[in-house]
């Protein structure tokens, strides 16, 4: 037994495994984010200290993007070291079958989906926006200007909206029946509080109709208007502004977008792809681990590695292609993120009952 009372065989595995997944986490992200910094260093008109800041954020966004392909990548690295050296054959010998061979293995890499999960509810998830922002030399700058969107059965309409003051200048609401505006609400300055916008000294205009023409309007002060309720900062700059979101906000948009019967795919997709489309990493890893020779007398090494990057290429670029045509609204996200997966998560419960328990 290991110190933390883990067999042996789970404890060196798991060892392993996690070595080549950070080694391989960390060569990706950084060279992503390399790459991404030379292609652009050009409009990074900023002092030197801004640039490091730029990487920084670009390999956090790394991070999160390549951290599913780092998965499987270190799965097969692990795997064709492990049958190379005859370690493979040797664990078989002793007793040890596949499925338990894969334990530690999609432990260390059910904890790291879980870590990053975690994190994408964090402002982990706004790491490549602050470096948009570094590029377009709007360091700092979170305003977002000029929003018009619908709330319940009014229209919205906010000049000006700081989600880190979580302050709106000029804010105004109009309700419409028809082709009459039945009232405005008007207001200098709105702050969030308890979930709800709260505006302050408002003036509410209610207009009079006579024969369906305006006659007049009854003009009222208010010095606080409760609109917005559930609508955070952040879930209306990403909504209407097209910025990130976190898992838990995508979730509360999603859940608030509903509840006004308004269209959500957008809103869902990006759930999606944080939450469940970086689980066919673990599906693509178990079914790999199954499928890769478990003996080096059977295994032309080039082969195996060209086919089993081939096939993990494919499949991520088919599930990031699905999933920017759910992004943007072409199919309904259900389609491009929740079927492959099932599919994929089908072809993997197949392979692990299956699969015949030899070298082969």
């Amino acid at each position: 037994m290991s110190l933390l009372g883990l067999p042996l065989y789970f404890s060196y595995l798991a060892k392993l495994y996690s070595k080549n997944l950070l080694a391989v986490l960390f060569g990706l992200s950084f060279a992503f984010a390399a790459i991404d910094y030379f292609q652009n260093v050009q409009q990074l008109d900023v002092a030197s200290n801004y640039k490091i800041l730029y990487i920084f954020y670009t390999w956090e966004a790394a991070l999160g993007l390549l951290y599913p392909l780092a998965i499987i990548f270190a799965l097969i690295m692990t795997k064709l070291s492990l049958v190379k050296n005859n370690t493979m054959t040797a664990l078989h010998a002793f007793g040890y079958d596949k499925k338990r061979l894969f334990l530690p293995v999609f432990s260390v890499a059910l904890v790291t989906y879980l870590l990053f999960f975690a994190l994408s509810s964090t402002e982990f998830s706004y790491a490549r926006d602050k470096a948009w922002n570094i590029i377009d030399n709007q360091i700092g700058a979170d305003e977002v200007d000029d929003l018009f969107f619908k709330y319940n059965d009014t229209f919205v309409y906010i000049a000006k909206l700081d989600p880190v003051a979580k302050k709106i200048k000029d804010i105004t609401i109009f309700k419409v029946e028809g082709y009459q505006v039945l009232y405005t609400i008007s207001a200098p300055l709105a702050s969030f509080e308890a979930e709800k916008w709260i505006a302050h000294d408002a003036t509410l205009k209610t207009h009079i109709y006579e024969n369906g023409s305006l006659s007049r309007y009854v003009a009222e002060h208010k010095e606080r208007i409760e609109t917005l309720e559930g609508y955070k900062p952040k879930i209306i700059e990403s909504l209407y502004a097209g910025k990130s979101l976190t898992t838990i906000d995508a979730y509360q948009a999603w859940r608030l977008l509903g509840k006004q019967h308004l269209n959500s795919d957008k809103i869902r997709a990006a759930f999606y792809d944080k939450a469940v489309v970086p689980l066919s990493a673990l599906m693509l890893a178990l079914t790999l681990f199954f499928k890769l020779p478990f003996h080096a007398r059977m295994m032309n090494v080039g082969v195996v590695v060209s086919l089993a990057l081939g096939v993990t290429f494919v499949i991520w670029g088919m599930l990031y292609g699905l999933g920017q045509i759910g992004l943007n609204g072409v199919l309904i996200p259900e389609l491009t993120a929740l079927l492959p997966i099932g599919l994929l998560a089908g072809v993997a419960v197949y392979v692990y009952f299956t699969d015949e328990r030899s070298l082969a």
